[in-house]
């Protein structure tokens, strides 16, 4: 990153705000030594903090406000009551041109339905969605929608392909990604008339990408796409069940070596092994969602981590803004919508 980027961050957003917060961004700035930070919330909270960061003298500026969204809030109720939130003036800065990218760790459904007020969609884009990156036999993959669009018609589904076709290009640095729409079957017969229409037309988009066809729910793990595509509430039931079956395979491990004197002894003599497994699996590697399709970045931590976690959903929003995330999706939707309509410049499909 050659160029100085601003970061919006809600500084009390999150189960461990505002420490978390702070402490990830003395991580992120470190991995990005341009980048600057405007931390929005509570300043007698966030001030003492900061202090004891001599990596962030200078480049990190307290806008306070004394109101945040609450976790159990309605995106409704905060729409109309979180106009002097932490995380809303966090959005906002992104929405003036004060900060390029914003990252919040607080309520999903709240932090969606403000940055689309503020930051509205892009061209060609209907609807945003969520993605996530998840760890593969082949490496790493994107997948989308993972909630925020339970019913999803055959051009979001085209466009879900599209956003995450640019996000495999651009972040994980994939030159051509695969890409697969969710089904119930790999055959071309399977799934609803919805399914089949979307995978028609990828099949006949002259888009950048490699489209693989129907895959299957055991098809994620195995890497055999780069890009996962499905509708908001598919999406959202495989991400928790991969969630709890990765929570209760460690369970079952930890049990396993607690069982008997050898089951420990065994542990000891596997131990560089599984922390190697630890590693690889490390859910704060994969922390933070992308909204995807709005018209600024936007990046949803997880509450719960820590400030590793943090600082790589920092990192995420920042790959994101200097790999021109945004304008790449801009160009392939002009692209498609010339293709579906060659005699119109609209890039609607």
């Amino acid at each position: 990153m050659s160029a100085s980027l601003t970061v919006a961050l809600d500084a009390m957003g999150g189960d461990g705000a505002p420490e978390v917060i702070i402490a990830g961004a003395a991580i992120a700035r470190e991995r990005h030594p341009n980048a600057k930070f405007l931390f929005f919330g509570d300043q007698r909270r966030i001030a003492p903090l900061l202090a004891k960061r001599k990596s962030l003298d200078g480049v990190a500026s307290i806008h306070h406000t004394t109101e945040m969204v609450g976790s159990d809030a309605k995106p409704g109720q905060a729409l109309r009551a979180g106009r002097g939130t932490s995380m809303r003036l966090a959005i906002d800065a992104v929405g003036d041109g004060r900060a390029g990218v914003v990252v919040s760790a607080g309520n999903t459904g709240a932090l969606m339905a403000m940055a689309k007020l503020v930051l509205k969609t892009l061209p060609g884009i209907h609807r945003p969605a969520i993605a996530s990156i998840f760890p593969t036999q082949r490496g790493e993959s994107v997948m989308l929608d993972l909630g925020a669009n339970v019913d999803c018609d055959a051009d979001n589904l085209v466009q879900f392909a599209v956003m995450g076709s640019v996000f495999a290009r651009t972040v994980l640095g994939l030159l051509k990604p695969r890409v697969g729409l969710l089904n119930i079957g790999s055959e071309e017969i399977k799934g609803h008339d919805i399914l089949r229409l979307a995978a028609a037309r990828l099949r006949a988009a002259p888009l950048p990408l490699d489209f693989h066809g129907f895959v299957e729910g055991n098809d994620i793990p195995a890497g055999t796409v780069d890009v996962v595509v499905t509708d908001g509430f598919t999406g959202n039931v495989a991400l928790k069940t991969a969630e709890g079956t990765a929570k209760l395979y460690a369970e079952f491990l930890r049990r396993t070596f607690k069982s008997s004197l050898m089951a420990k002894v065994g542990y000891l003599l596997a131990r560089s092994a599984f922390n190697k497994l630890r590693l690889r699996t490390d859910p704060r590697r994969y922390n933070g969602a992308m909204l995807l399709g709005l018209g600024g970045v936007c990046v949803k931590s997880h509450g719960g981590t820590d400030a590793i976690g943090f600082a790589n959903a920092v990192s995420v929003a920042v790959d994101m803004a200097v790999n021109r995330f945004n304008e790449r999706i801009k160009e392939e939707m002009v692209e498609l919508g010339r293709a579906a309509c060659p005699d119109s410049s609209a890039v609607a499909i």
